[in-house]
């Protein structure tokens, strides 16, 4: 740690840490703490619509965000010029777009010349112009809302920052706490939140990326919000929260706009004259609209006078019949880690998404897959741990517009498989989703690969190029040779029973290896059959299951 207002002997003490791979590090980890607590936030959502879609339209934002901050150059500005332009576009809902804006916000801050994370006031001051960008963005703000959760964030980093001995993870601290607090005070401030028994959404959204900041810098660990609602606590809804009522505005409207910065102001105007929840974000020609009105026509009109409104989304609020209400038939989306798994899931019905080493498959890419699968219900198999979360972002989305949406925890491709082997497309649609559900968790999941670098593991030090073994995802044995650690785990896997081994090659599985396997299998376990497909996974020469 270096800078101004560093403590004294750190200099030497401490290697620093890029500031673009700080900024990296928190948009990686306030994206996975969004997917764990997206469910949690839906359910708070109480205003401004009851739609309980808040915490999914924080997390699509933000994922937008990640994914360009990953592609960008790693150095700060070029990352969190990145970061902010990609949230822009990528804006969902009411919240993704405030939280655009603020993530903007912090990006003119950081970008400027000759600014370090290194000095806390730095984060103090894009907290600051992060919380007043997003006030000055919406038409009508109001108080109990993530606004006021981040103001109350802002102002306390200020004052951490303006003491002798402020530090980044002072900041950060002082902003998350006092976010926190203020989260607790919103059904103090906003009735339709104390009638429902709730803290805001969008306010506890941003906490959990408070939090995340706090984490990548200190390692400590959020604590979890207890459900009794009192002191530190964010409660799920406790009382039914009416729909949205005939009074309501129909439509929500939102769409990208290119168009000059002078005519922003008119357009505010206008549209606010024609409706509520009005949040217009972004500069620089590029802008992000957000507003609830009767007459879409209209709004899309204003738009289309300041500027080109493209990426255009229309919902209708008080409809009874969603979009997707009227499509026939089910489409499963897999996820495959190679080209012989990708024929395995689509010979057996699958539409097929090919993932690519250390690529986490995005909402878009599954939401792509579902489109192509045409059908109106869906199913989706991530078939690998990180991709879950996002799986789930799919599905709430997909079931805002009518459609059957379900998700089947697999972790692992072999539990993928398994899944799919019992779909039956002629059964109820819940039905077939609990089969495959059934399947996938009574499938136990094991691997073999390659050590690429020194570690400490569950099963003791590796070290480059020791031979790995994986049971549920735990390395749980080292050795080496790879015939000797597959049958090991396979022992392992095989010691609670099971009636089916699946073994799965990879690309640079050595000759033998899987007939090994089978050989091993059938001395010790006559009882169990074993079958062997080549996957072409990289990374794992085997991928094991046991059913």
């Amino acid at each position: 740690m270096s800078g101004p207002c560093a403590r004294e002997g750190e200099r030497e003490a401490v290697q620093p840490v890029p500031d673009a791979e700080i900024v990296l590090r928190w948009c990686h980890a306030g994206l996975d703490a969004l997917a764990a607590a997206r469910e949690e936030i839906d359910a708070l959502n109480v205003y401004p619509v009851p739609d309980g879609d808040t915490g999914t339209n924080l997390y699509l934002t933000m994922e937008a965000a990640v994914a360009a901050a990953t592609e960008a150059d790693p150095h700060l500005r070029e990352v969190v010029d990145a970061m902010a332009r990609g949230a822009l576009l990528g804006a969902r809902g009411n919240s993704g777009i405030i939280l655009a804006q603020m993530l903007r916000g912090v990006a003119e801050v950081l970008r400027a010349p000759g600014v370090t994370l290194a000095d806390g006031r730095a984060l103090a001051d894009g907290l600051a112009r992060a919380a007043a960008d997003a006030v000055g963005a919406v038409a009508v703000p109001v108080e109990g809302t993530i606004l006021t959760v981040a103001k109350a964030a802002a102002a306390a980093a200020v004052r951490h920052a303006a003491r002798q001995d402020c530090d980044l993870p002072g900041v950060a601290l002082a902003a998350a706490r006092a976010g926190r607090a203020a989260l607790e005070r919103t059904p103090d401030q906003l009735d339709v939140l104390r009638a429902a028994g709730v803290v805001d959404a969008g306010g506890r959204g941003l906490t959990v990326l408070l939090d995340a900041f706090d984490t990548v810098l200190t390692g400590r660990r959020a604590l979890p919000a207890p459900r009794p609602f009192g002191a530190h606590t964010v409660p799920s809804p406790v009382k039914p929260v009416a729909a949205v009522t005939p009074s309501s505005p129909a439509y929500e409207v939102m769409y990208l706009l290119d168009a000059p910065d002078d005519r922003i102001a008119e357009l505010r105007v206008r549209l606010g004259e024609l409706g509520d929840s009005l949040v217009v974000v972004g500069g620089d020609g590029e802008w992000n609209v957000h507003v609830h009105v009767d007459d879409a026509g209209a709004a899309l009109e204003a738009g289309i006078r300041a500027g080109r409104p493209h990426h255009i989304k229309v919902t209708h609020l008080l409809s009874a019949a969603p979009s997707g209400a009227d499509r026939d038939g089910r489409v499963i989306v897999a996820f495959a880690a190679g080209d012989g798994l990708a024929e395995l899931f689509a010979a057996a019905g699958g539409t097929v998404v090919a993932t690519r080493p250390g690529h986490r498959p995005s909402t878009g890419e599954m939401l792509e897959a579902v489109e192509r699968g045409g059908a109106g219900d869906v199913v989706i198999l991530p078939n690998e741990r990180d991709a879950v979360p996002v799986a789930q972002a799919a599905a709430a989305e997909l079931r805002t517009t009518g459609r059957r949406a379900a998700v089947i925890p697999s972790v692992a491709q072999v539990q993928g498989l398994a899944a799919l082997a019992v779909h039956e497309p002629a059964l109820p649609f819940d039905t077939d989703v609990v089969a495959m559900t059934t399947a996938a968790g009574q499938t136990r999941h094991g691997a073999v690969t390659v050590a690429a670098r020194e570690a400490v593991t569950m099963a003791g030090v590796c070290q480059v190029g020791d031979v790995l073994g994986v049971v549920d995802g735990d390395f749980a044995v080292i050795g080496d040779d790879p015939l000797a650690v597959a049958t090991e785990v396979v022992r392992r896997m095989l010691a609670a029973g099971g009636e089916l081994v699946t073994v799965v090659t990879g690309a640079h599985a050595e000759n033998g290896l899987a007939d090994g396997v089978v050989q091993a299998v059938r001395q010790t376990h006559p009882e169990a059959d074993t079958v062997v497909y080549h996957g072409g996974q990289p990374r794992y020469p085997l991928l094991l299951g046991v059913e």
